[in-house]
């Protein structure tokens, strides 16, 4: 499967931003999909996933309560709505996928197989 991130952009402290994912290929919901960040000279961040076939989602202590991830199986698209930005949230956004991957490894990159090219955020305070 091939993913293509877009959404980036400028953004001021308290705002909001919607990124998406859309992804070529068949079985969509299959995939278990995520978004992780990454700033220079640090390890990329779990962000948020989505389980396949269930969809259950699950976001990292950072981003809870301000961003929501969503899924649309028929659109091949997933989403993270980004609110109450602050500047600790300037990151390159990563989309990831993964077949049928275990419920234990959805935060750990290096279970996903299938990357996007990244779209930066910068948030300004």
């Amino acid at each position: 499967v091939q993913l293509q991130a877009s959404g980036g952009g400028l953004v001021q402290a308290g705002g909001s931003r919607r990124l998406s994912c859309i992804a070529s290929g068949r079985f969509f919901n299959q995939y278990t999909l995520a978004w992780f960040r990454q700033v220079p000279d640090k390890a990329r961040e779990f962000v948020a996933a989505s389980r396949y076939g269930t969809g259950a989602t699950y976001y990292s202590d950072s981003v809870k309560g301000r961003f929501t991830l969503s899924r649309d199986n028929a659109q091949s698209t997933l989403y993270l709505q980004m609110d109450s930005l602050q500047p600790e949230d300037t990151a390159v956004y990563y989309c990831a996928a993964a077949s049928f991957l275990h419920d234990s490894y959805y935060h750990t990159d290096q279970y996903y197989n299938f990357w996007g090219q990244g779209t930066l955020v910068t948030v300004s305070s």
